[in-house]
């Protein structure tokens, strides 16, 4: 693991842009998140990571990317949207 939550999240972001297949972006995705859980990070800090990752994800400019990055980076953020949405209602439960 990076030393860092940010250098992890920046690794990560590296990684879907430069991922070939959807199915690649959701393996990136759903190692990372299984890493963090492996490695005992609170919930509540995991879903900070997601926020900040889908935070840097949306600040990206279709215009300054390939079609398969801007495609990766719709696919990341969906992925992610969906972990957002299973922690919150863990976290209600």
């Amino acid at each position: 693991m990076a030393r860092t939550l940010d250098d992890y999240r920046r690794k990560l972001i590296n990684k879907i842009l430069l991922s070939t297949s959807p199915d690649e972006v959701r393996r990136f995705i759903n190692t990372a998140i299984r890493s963090l859980i492996d490695h005992k990070v609170h919930g509540y800090i995991i879903v900070r990571f997601i926020d900040k990752t889908l935070y840097d994800l949306e600040e990206f400019n279709p215009i300054n990317k390939e079609e398969q990055q801007w495609s990766n980076i719709i696919m990341a953020k969906d992925h992610f949207t969906q972990f957002r949405r299973k922690f919150e209602s863990s976290a209600i439960s």
